[in-house]
């Protein structure tokens, strides 16, 4: 984010970021001269756009009162209530087109070679997510499993866990979501990259709502002619334990282990 005048990171500090992210020394590689740089991680996830900005209020409301969220039923009602009052279900009526993430942001993926390339983001998605595992939301898989067609013709695979890939699938509404319960049910299959980039620039919108593990944020976009810049890269591995009938599965398990879902909810857009 371009930086203030005067001041330090300190000045970031009312976004209430993520306790994973800290401000990069002067000598980091990633620092630049007039911006300020943050640099954080996360194990699951990263989304942007309407779910976090539920997240974010249903986040908001129980510091403001925790009193009332001491209960799981009362907790999982009350985020149903918000995901309406915020218009994630009736998105086309409450959510101005123009905060769609292809007006939003400028979306770039790199391939293996480290080449970068535009994402072409259908105008009706209102939320991105990539995926480091594949669980989200209580344990669904927004990406599924791709049949051999899919892997074919767009060079898909199942979302292994040791590939340094990222999923990245959108969303149109919380309709949309609800497929994810259906038993093949999966988001838009955007692509799979090493990295993924970002960049705000001003627009419609002040601010844009993302979420990193469950932590939302509310991040201001720029005014002015400035940048904003949001990049997702690998970052390394550790070994884990699982159990064998694990959801998540490596590249380099057997590929009886695999298998193709019928994929009969398939969005071609």
């Amino acid at each position: 984010m371009k930086a203030p005048k005067k001041g330090s990171c300190d000045t970031i500090a009312p976004l209430e970021l993520p306790n994973s992210f800290h401000c990069v020394f002067p000598s980091d590689q990633l620092n630049m001269e007039g911006y300020q740089t943050f640099r954080g991680g996360f194990w699951n996830y990263f989304s942007l756009g309407m779910d976090a900005q539920v997240s974010y209020e249903f986040h908001s409301q129980r510091k403001r009162h925790p009193q009332k969220f001491k209960n799981q039923l009362v907790n999982q009602s009350t985020y149903l209530k918000l995901s309406c009052t915020q218009g994630w279900f009736c998105a086309p009526l409450f959510h101005p087109s123009s905060h769609n993430i292809a007006q939003l942001a400028k979306v770039q993926i790199c391939n293996k070679s480290g080449q970068w390339n535009d994402l072409h983001i259908p105008q009706s998605i209102r939320s991105i997510v990539c995926l480091n595992l594949p669980s989200f939301s209580g344990g669904l898989n927004p990406w599924g499993t791709p049949n051999p067609n899919k892997k074919r013709d767009r060079s898909l695979t199942s979302p292994f866990v040791d590939d340094g890939l990222i999923e990245i699938v959108g969303f149109r509404n919380a309709w949309h979501g609800l497929v994810l319960l259906a038993p093949n049910g999966h988001g838009t299959r955007l692509a799979q990259a090493n990295r993924i980039r970002f960049e705000f620039k001003k627009g419609a919108a002040k601010h844009a709502y993302m979420r990193m593990d469950g932590e939302p944020w509310k991040q201001p976009l720029p005014l002015d002619d400035e940048t904003v810049m949001v990049e997702i890269s690998h970052h390394g591995q550790v070994n884990m334990l699982a159990a064998n009938n694990c959801r998540s599965k490596s590249m380099y398990a057997s590929s009886s282990s695999n298998r193709f879902s019928d994929d009969e909810y398939e969005d071609d857009s």
